[in-house]
């Protein structure tokens, strides 16, 4: 089965000399993430659950 995936990338990505972008996929099992200048490349696949977390413990840890 073929999908298509609305990527969408942060209105932050790419600012300044900012080199780190990434782009997040919403489908009916949770978030992918990839890289957005190499999005053929692959990408990581999380629940909501997860995602959630993930997002949880960068906003605790800004410095890593």
């Amino acid at each position: 089965m073929l999908m298509t995936v609305q990527w969408r990338k942060s209105s932050r990505s790419g600012v300044g000399d900012d080199k780190v972008c990434v782009e997040l996929g919403r489908l009916e099992q949770g978030i992918w993430v990839r890289d957005s200048k190499n999005p053929d490349g692959g990408h990581l696949s999380f629940t909501s659950a997860e995602f959630g977390a993930l997002v949880s413990w960068i906003k605790r840890h800004p410095e890593r």
